[in-house]
């Protein structure tokens, strides 16, 4: 049985992800079905403008996350780019805007009626959704996520046997098909995948239940300015307070990972 505790949340605390979960084998349809069947200009506009991007998060070796998905700081993937104008190389604000518009609505069609249906029946509670893969050899540096305001939450869609984990503090959590996870990643993880094939889940940001509305909604204004400013392409999600101590790494038995930085370079 699983034990709770403060970064390690039961999931049947928040029934509005309920839907998300019944829903689990349309969404992974969806995913899988873009990934089959999406041409490679497709895939490529996901990658690029419906995923968001890190700068501070470190793994070892080449590049071994990917992400892209339908919803950031509660907007739907496209309003966000409109909102925050955001331009990319190969294209204005309006025509990105229109293509990742195109992708949401061709790909995945379920997934958006039911992120949209839970987010007008709970105050938009949900902030980010997304397909996040780790592929194999996956082993990113500990680290924390600068969100106090919210939980993430992990809705199993492909999941491989073997070890691949997330490390949270002093536990070792296992993904399962079907099934949400709910950590509080202010507290120091670092995941992992040594086996062979992908991993992917839906993430699911929401806001904290239990924290006043009006304070999550203040702090999350500030921080993804602050965010935005610093990376456009972060689309929020991430930014440059997203670290560990260095004392949590001789906490948690990772005191060698200090050394990362000078393996892998600027």
């Amino acid at each position: 049985m699983t034990s709770f505790n403060e970064y390690n949340q039961d999931p049947q605390q928040f029934p509005f992800l309920s839907s998300l979960k019944s829903a689990w084998q349309a969404i992974k349809e969806e995913f899988s079905g873009f990934m089959a069947h999406s041409s490679a200009e497709e895939q490529g506009i996901a990658a690029q403008m419906m995923g968001p991007q890190s700068k501070t998060i470190r793994t070892k070796g080449a590049k071994k996350y990917s992400a892209f998905g339908i919803l950031f700081q509660g907007y739907l993937i496209d309003d966000y780019i409109r909102t925050y104008n955001i331009e990319y190389p190969s294209c204005g604000t309006t025509e990105a805007a229109t293509k990742v518009q195109a992708l949401r609505e061709q790909y995945f069609a379920t997934l958006t009626q039911t992120v949209t249906t839970v987010n007008q029946a709970n105050g938009n509670i949900l902030r980010n959704v997304y397909f996040g893969t780790f592929h194999p050899g996956l082993d990113i540096k500990l680290h924390t996520n600068d969100n106090p305001h919210m939980y993430r939450g992990y809705l199993g869609l492909i999941v491989p046997e073997g070890d691949i984990a997330m490390k949270i503090c002093h536990d070792k959590l296992y993904w399962r098909e079907g099934e949400f996870m709910v950590l509080d990643h202010s507290y120091p993880h670092c995941p992992h995948n040594y086996t062979n094939c992908d991993r992917t889940v839906l993430v699911v940001d929401f806001f904290k239940p239990h924290k006043p509305r009006k304070e999550v909604t203040q702090f999350e204004q500030t921080q993804v300015a602050q965010r935005m400013q610093d990376n456009p392409y972060s689309l929020g999600v991430f930014g440059q307070s997203d670290t560990a101590r260095e004392a949590d790494f001789v906490t948690y038995g990772l005191a060698h990972q200090l050394e990362w930085d000078k393996a892998l370079g600027s």
